[in-house]
């Protein structure tokens, strides 16, 4: 059994495809790229600002499941260009703590939108983070 979640306070799907879904405990979150929630526009062309807005983007979907980032276990970073990474790095880093979740970055050619970073997530559910 699986259900589909949706943030009002995060991009709706751009695509045939849920911000988030739920099955057997864990949650499943959609790569999320950095669009204004309310307008649906990218919000800037500065990869600081992106990874920022995609960090707030995965906490909303995160919260309508009663989760935060504590309950990430994996994540997969997509970049555009690798060179991107210390900065996105930092900021990614600010929002999780000891033990952290299990991570991939990749470079990819082009990401939705002309974003230059998405983000996806895979958080245990359940009360308490793991």
């Amino acid at each position: 059994m699986k259900q589909a979640l949706f943030s009002q306070d995060a991009p709706a799907a751009i695509g045939p495809y849920s911000q988030a879904v739920a099955s057997s405990g864990l949650l499943f979150l959609s790569g999320q790229i950095p669009l204004d929630p309310k307008s649906g526009v990218l919000i800037s062309d500065d990869v600081a600002a992106q990874t920022e807005q995609v960090m707030e983007n995965l906490a909303a979907v995160l919260a309508t499941a009663g989760a935060t980032f504590a309950h990430v276990v994996k994540t997969t970073i997509y970049l555009v260009d690798l060179g991107s990474f210390a900065v996105v790095n930092e900021i990614y880093g600010r929002r999780f703590s000891v033990p952290y979740p299990a991570r991939a970055t990749v470079q990819v050619t082009a990401l939705p939108r002309g974003a230059k970073v998405e983000i996806d997530a895979i958080a245990v559910l359940g009360g308490a983070s793991p």
